[in-house]
């Protein structure tokens, strides 16, 4: 197995709240958020602490137990909730989350989870990519962003947009019929999507942020089927480069609404054969 990690800031002098971890037949990525709508955030250990512990529990619960994913998800947030929740408001809306894509390969079997809006993408030997995402938090998201995408990203019009559209969508995060993120919920983890398939004609496994899979999802300037072979091609630098080329061309985000004008990208790329 080969193993390529690729990673860039948002903006410079800014906190990277991604995170993303590797192992021999293992990775782990999370995209992290704390954005209060209040004042109080609820926890001030910050969205940074809260990725790069949880990252770091769950890859050791990956690597050392046979506990499917969701268990290894379930007790790892339960251990990171441990840590702080004596100090922090964890129930408070605002506190940190993040979304969560990992996976464990044998030499037989694929097993994964992903929670949020991050990706994970099976880039197959007949060059027709499976993708798995979870999609719940953008069909939430379409019933209140209007307002936003009409105004330039980053203006004042847009960050007081921005701010209504976070409280209507905490009214919504980790409740049946919203959408389930990494918080302080252990319970999150078993609404993860998941599944387990065979590693037979599997060429490689791409994890990605949302960050990252703008190129496709977001902007349209790419197929799954390119990514995957700038991947396999140039690895996660050219596409973080790309990335990085459609934002800055859009820096008001008339061609391609979105609530940054540059998120924080992370890829995990592990060639298979």
């Amino acid at each position: 197995m080969h193993i390529l990690l690729g990673t860039s800031t948002a903006e410079a002098g800014r906190d990277n709240e991604d995170f993303v971890i590797a192992a021999p037949g293992a990775a782990v990525l999370l995209d992290g958020s704390q954005t209060a709508v209040e004042r109080d955030q609820g926890c001030f250990h910050g969205v940074v602490w809260y990725v790069q512990t949880l990252g770091t529990i769950l890859i050791t619960e990956i690597i050392s137990g046979s506990t499917l994913l969701p268990k290894a998800l379930s007790t790892s947030i339960q251990r990171v909730r441990s840590l702080h929740e004596t100090t922090c408001q964890l129930d408070y809306a605002g506190s940190p989350s993040s979304t969560v894509v990992a996976m464990r390969a044998s030499a037989t079997d694929l097993e994964y989870l992903v929670l949020g809006d991050s990706t994970l993408m099976l880039d197959c030997f007949d060059n027709n990519p499976e993708v798995i995402s979870d999609d719940r938090e953008a069909r939430v998201g379409r019933q209140y962003r209007a307002a936003m995408d009409k105004v330039p990203t980053a203006s004042l019009d847009h960050k007081i947009a921005h701010r209504k559209y976070v409280k209507e969508l905490y009214a919504h995060r980790n409740r049946p019929g919203g959408y389930w993120i990494a918080s302080g919920d252990p319970h999150a983890a078993t609404e993860a999507v998941t599944g387990v398939i065979p590693v037979h004609g599997l060429r490689a496994i791409a994890l990605l942020s949302d960050g990252a899979s703008r190129l496709v999802d977001r902007f349209h300037l790419a197929t799954w089927a390119d990514l995957a072979k700038v991947l396999e091609e140039h690895g996660p630098g050219e596409l973080i480069q790309r990335v990085r080329a459609a934002e800055d061309g859009d820096p008001i985000g008339q061609r391609w609404p979105r609530t940054k004008v540059r998120d924080d990208i992370t890829v995990a790329y592990l060639r298979l054969r």
